[in-house]
């Protein structure tokens, strides 16, 4: 194992966790680039004993798709979320969805309840992988069906092809 090796251990996650960290940074510059770095390594390193194994990576470009992808569902989900909230509450729909899950690694379906919970308006309340399962809470829902939907095509599909599983 190599000195990167060592330092990087889940060289994609550090990779996402600085590319967050710069997004959200309210005044990208220098110093948020240092802080950002350091947490994409010190995340890494003390979280990497709590990792399962994860899945190879077979296709890195969907990847780097879907992480602009979510995102830009991060930033919408926020001005959605925002007009719902400063509205009247009683035009709020919220409730519980089952989302079937195609995936059945641990990791990947880990990685997929923590892309629903990172967009506003939506969070993963339970990954049962026996069941093949998503519970997913959202603030509003309009159409489940359309919801569903959009979390297979939008996220799962992505990650499926991602780690080809």
């Amino acid at each position: 194992m190599t000195v990167l090796d060592r330092l990087l251990p889940l060289p994609l996650v550090s990779l996402a966790i600085l590319g967050l960290w710069m997004v959200l940074a309210a005044s990208p510059g220098l110093g948020q680039l240092i802080v950002g770095t350091v947490l994409a390594i010190a995340i890494p390193l003390a979280t990497k004993p709590f990792w399962p194994d994860s899945p190879r990576v077979a296709r890195p470009f969907v990847g780097l798709a879907l992480f602009v992808r979510v995102v830009g569902d991060i930033l919408v989900a926020n001005w959605e979320v925002a007009r719902l909230v400063v509205g009247p509450l009683e035009r709020l729909r919220p409730d519980f969805v089952e989302v079937p899950l195609d995936i059945s690694d641990p990791f990947v379906a880990t990685l997929l309840g923590s892309i629903v919970s990172l967009t506003p308006g939506t969070v993963s309340i339970e990954i049962d992988l026996g069941a093949r399962r998503l519970l997913v809470h959202a603030l509003d829902i309009a159409d489940r069906e359309h919801l569903i939907a959009t979390i297979k095509s939008r996220y799962e599909a992505p990650l499926k092809e991602i780690f080809a599983c």
